[in-house]
């Protein structure tokens, strides 16, 4: 099972929704990650038959499906709100579809109806009715509804996003299992990059309607080619930092590094790092010094964001471990080693400027 996204573009009142996407995803699942506003749900209804494209196709197995109805797809979308029939027991919204399949053998509806709620965790609560029910168990009855009748193609647009912390994690790791071996094709988007590493599933990179990038997210989040797909595969955000080539050296805010290879001298970057690869303690030699000025300090609870000023008037965030208190307009010192650091050129392509940067995803 395929489904192709070929040549699709979307216009809606003069503004590009979707620019010549071209995809071809294979069965089991595929994660679409990209921020808000770059286009994953309208790629999705567009993939869905819920919208047309301006131009392209949808293919599904080889099959030219753009124009043909949702109604006559074998296609299952769960949304990021809960949408489930408020008259209807948790029962009858998971056998809806199969009751409107008249090639689903009706001695069997009562089973898949059981196993699917068994499979989500709310084979207790099939009497009751939406409103008796918390957000998490109205969207695992969604996502059983979805997931009763064996259709081509399941779209799963953000369903974990309405969710508190435990919740998500716990269905994400269900889901991760359940869709491991699927025979159709799942795509399964989320705006949370920590999600997309979770599932550890090929990944297409999503920014301003285009296609940034497609592979293995692990290494995608290891070596970015890019600063766009740097930027969203980073939660926290990216510490940017300017810097410029000079004799084989790279220059920041009064630090210097090694630059390998030629650049050309003269030449503006830009340098990435992630906060969590930013100390405010000396860990070795060799690494970059950065005096700044303490300007706010986030404990969550098991660690704290702290926020510094250096000189140049460029903020950068320190993920610190643990629980720590500072005083605003305390000096500190940042460090950063080098091959922690991602080079970017001006517009936002990847210089080889470090080896390996960003290869520990734990680190």
């Amino acid at each position: 099972m395929t489904l192709i996204i070929d040549g699709v573009s979307v216009r809606q009142r003069g503004e590009i929704w979707l620019d010549d996407i071209r995809l071809e995803l294979p069965s089991g699942m595929t994660t679409l990650l990209g921020p808000m506003g770059a286009g994953k749900t309208t790629l999705m209804r567009v993939a869905a038959g819920l919208s047309p494209p301006d131009r392209g196709r949808v293919l599904v197995d080889g099959r030219d499906v753009t124009s043909v109805s949702v109604r006559k797809r074998s296609v299952a979308f769960v949304y990021q709100q809960f949408i489930n029939y408020p008259s209807l027991t948790v029962y009858d919204n998971i056998a809806s579809p199969l009751r409107l399949d008249a090639s689903f053998p009706r001695s069997d509806l009562d089973r898949r109806v059981r196993e699917v709620a068994e499979l989500m965790g709310i084979g207790d609560l099939l009497e009751r009715r939406p409103a008796e029910l918390s957000g998490g168990q109205q969207q695992r009855t969604a996502i059983a509804r979805a997931l009763a009748r064996q259709v081509d193609v399941l779209l799963l647009d953000e369903p974990l996003a309405n969710l508190d912390f435990k919740l998500r994690e716990q269905l994400r790791a269900d889901l991760k299992s359940m869709f491991a071996e699927a025979p159709g094709v799942v795509l399964y988007s989320t705006a949370d990059p920590n999600e997309a590493l979770s599932f550890a599933a090929p990944t297409v990179v999503l920014g301003e309607g285009r296609v940034l990038h497609t592979g293995d997210v692990a290494d995608m989040y290891a070596e970015p080619p890019t600063l766009a797909v740097a930027a969203t595969l980073s939660d926290p955000p990216l510490n940017l930092l300017p810097g410029v080539v000079r004799e084989g050296r790279i220059d920041c805010l009064g630090a210097s590094f090694p630059a390998p290879g030629a650049h050309g001298d003269g030449r503006g970057v830009v340098l990435a790092v992630r906060p969590h690869q930013v100390s405010i303690e000396r860990g070795g030699p060799d690494l970059l010094e950065f005096p700044a000025e303490i300007r706010l300090a986030e404990v969550t609870g098991s660690s704290t964001y702290l926020h510094l000023m250096p000189a140049g008037g460029r903020h950068l965030v320190a993920h610190l471990e643990g629980a720590r208190l500072f005083d605003p307009g305390e000096p500190a010192t940042a460090y950063v080693d080098p091959a922690h650091l991602f080079v970017f050129d001006e517009v936002g392509g990847r210089l080889p400027a470090t080896s390996a940067a960003g290869a520990d995803l734990h680190g």
